[in-house]
């Protein structure tokens, strides 16, 4: 994000926490060029810096990972040891598709949402009749936003909510209107929009890979209940064209090392299209990497109550999606699955310097630093003991940190060791808490999922099988950090939707793709509901009654 806008960020809060002591306030000079204020330049980084600022709340472990994931046959998050994580069984209706409109996540993912599309259009309001050059980049992106906003909310919800400026009602569209809305805003905005500004704002790149996205899922948002989806031949087309302009810009390329994708110094990753910017200065969150990981995993030397909260685990069907792939050999001939990060025996000793995690899908018994009383245990020489895991923070001392396959809602199923935990997102080393501070950015585009559009569009326009295959051997052989997986050798939209799961896993698209797939009716882990009403997610009934007194105006989605 521009440094500026980081400044006005922090300016602001700032001036909220001292407007509310008893300290005299002296006044400061913001630029010598205006002794009243802010600059005009400094004005425009304070209209734009809240646009961006919902986006890591929208992108916490709690609202749009949970409605993304735990709903889908990828993560499943039970009561652990009886207890932990029941909220009232949120999680299990979120798996199980019986969600009702009083659920907390799902209205604190509406009001993030909505509350950026407010602070958009607050931010269109001020910038045209700001003096500085950037104000005509920033109004393009305040619109860009406020546009993406609404793509989410309509994916989740089936609406849009249209307005340009804060005192009118919003305009609710559905189906075909909301869809050609959103394709002409993204439209409209990409002329004005910046090529080189990284992945933390939108860019040219960034609206051509929105717009590849939404035109990919239109048939969903045109009809989300139908019995068959028509992808129309315009909009692969339109998938296509985007596509090829990210590619042919050269701004972007393939990782061939899988998890720098997802390290904390990632801003730099030229595989980020579009990124929710969470260096250290914006005080971002570390919860998508400490969401899986067990109470009694402590990733950093530094901070040793720093630990893991025992939430999802993968389903035993998504992994064996990867043992079928793949077998006889293991999964791990895939470097997406897993990295193997410090290679130590057991009782071992290492130097907190180099100590780092296993990446990826973590299987059976774990090994890590030794923690006694709050303390991590040392060596002889002082350095670190690292030994077998066991649950001491869950007062089962005697029962070890040992990953197993099976995980359900049953009371064995739902122990503290049950399931395969996913670490994507290195675990931040700034984070004393383990949940905040995170460093890592994280993905809404990246530069594997424009090759695996294009594929699936030439899938579904003309069964260009070749075409699509060889899009998606690009992504496969890009990783050559260590040996790339095979290539496949043939395609189809079966293997297709096999092959995102294996790239996409744990970043908030198995929701949508499954849907798109004709697969969210299916069966899976603690779940076989097939009602395909449940594609949408419920509006919560706090937005319906305080929406407008206007009878009728905010209808509630079918089945709830």
């Amino acid at each position: 994000m521009n440094k500026h806008i980081i400044f006005i960020a922090s300016l602001l809060v700032g001036i909220f926490f001292t407007s509310n002591s008893c300290t005299d306030l002296n006044e400061v000079i913001l630029d010598e060029t205006s002794a009243t204020g802010l600059s005009d330049k400094l004005a425009a980084d304070g209209n734009l810096a809240p646009v961006y600022a919902p986006l890591p709340t929208l992108y916490t472990h709690t609202t749009l990972f949970a409605l993304q994931e735990i709903s889908t046959d990828e993560a499943i998050l039970p009561y652990r040891g009886g207890t932990d994580w029941g909220d009232n069984g949120i999680y299990v209706a979120l798996h199980t598709h019986t969600l009702t409109s009083a659920d907390p996540n799902v209205r604190n993912t509406w009001t993030t949402i909505v509350t950026g599309i407010s602070r958009a259009v607050t931010a269109m309001n001020a910038l045209p009749t700001n003096g500085d050059p950037i104000a005509k980049t920033y109004l393009a992106e305040a619109r860009g936003m406020r546009a993406y906003y609404n793509m989410v909310l309509l994916d989740l919800f089936g609406l849009v909510l249209v307005k340009d400026d804060l005192g009118e009602i919003s305009k609710v569209l559905r189906g075909n209107e909301a869809v050609e809305h959103l394709k002409s805003e993204f439209v409209a905005v990409e002329p004005n929009l910046e090529a080189n500004v990284g992945p933390g704002r939108l860019s040219k790149t960034g609206v051509w890979g929105l717009l590849s996205r939404l035109h990919l899922n239109a048939a969903v948002y045109r009809d989300p209940y139908a019995a068959s989806f028509d992808f129309k031949a315009e909009d692969m087309d339109k998938v296509v064209e985007y596509c090829d302009k990210v590619i042919s810009s050269g701004t972007h390329q393939l990782s061939r090392d899988y998890f720098s994708i997802f390290n904390s110094d990632n801003h730099t990753n030229k595989e980020l299209v579009f990124a929710v910017d969470q260096r250290a200065e914006l005080n971002g969150h570390n919860r998508l990497a400490y969401f899986s990981l067990s109470g009694d995993q402590f990733p950093l030397t530094a901070f040793p109550a720093a630990n893991g909260t025992d939430g999802p685990a993968i389903t035993p069907d998504f992994y064996r999606t990867w043992v079928n792939a793949y077998a006889p050999a293991e999964p791990t001939v895939d470097p997406r699955f897993y990295r193997k990060n410090v290679i130590i025996p057991a009782d071992s000793c290492v130097d907190g310097n180099t100590y780092n995690f296993d990446r990826g899908i973590l299987r059976g018994q774990q090994y890590g630093l030794v923690r006694v009383n709050g303390a991590f245990v040392k060596c002889a020489d002082g350095k670190f003991k690292i030994g077998k895991l066991y649950n001491g923070t869950r007062n089962k001392p005697f029962l070890p940190v040992n990953f197993t396959e099976d995980v359900n809602y049953t009371v064995a199923g739902s122990d503290y060791s049950r399931g395969y935990r996913v670490l994507k997102y290195e675990f931040s080393k700034k984070s004393a808490s383990g949940r905040n501070l995170g460093d890592a950015d994280l993905v809404i585009v990246r530069y594997a999922d424009i090759y695996m559009m294009r594929a699936e569009a030439k899938l579904r326009k003309s069964n260009d099988a070749a075409a699509a295959l060889a899009d998606v051997n690009t992504v496969r052989a890009s990783r050559t950090l260590t040996t790339p997986p095979p290539a496949l050798t043939s395609m189809n939209l079966d293997l297709l939707f096999r092959e995102r799961g294996f790239e996409f896993y744990w970043e908030l698209l198995r929701r949508t793709d499954m849907i798109r797939f004709g697969k969210y009716e299916g069966v899976w882990t603690e779940k076989n509901n097939a009602d395909k009403f449940k594609r949408l997610f419920p509006i919560p009934q706090t937005a319906i009654d305080g929406a407008s007194n206007i009878p009728g105006y905010l209808k509630q989605n079918q089945s709830y």
